[in-house]
């Protein structure tokens, strides 16, 4: 089965979020680490993938995204320490 995904990348324990989707996880996050997508995460230095969760398709990864982005900030970082207490960077585990 191919999954999309919705991921929250930090610049460090409790700093700057963001939540993105994606199709393809690895390479996205990659993109990001390397500043070659343009905008937020680039101007504020979020590259540590904090956090991710698989949806069976796209369309459940947009809404769980958009879900996601209006959650208050407390409660998106009790979704991160749930799964990775130590806010360690995840992309290697994926890889």
């Amino acid at each position: 089965m191919d999954y999309s995904y919705v991921y929250i990348l930090a610049s460090k324990r409790n700093g700057t979020l963001y939540i993105g989707v994606t199709t393809a996880l690895v390479e996205r996050v990659w993109e990001h680490k390397a500043d070659l997508i343009k905008g937020f995460t680039q101007k504020y230095h979020v590259h540590d993938l904090v956090y991710f969760e698989p949806q069976n398709n796209i369309v459940e990864a947009i809404q769980r995204e958009k879900r996601l982005k209006t959650w208050k900030r407390s409660w998106k970082i009790e979704l991160i320490e749930k799964s990775n207490p130590e806010w360690r960077d995840l992309y290697e585990d994926i890889c």
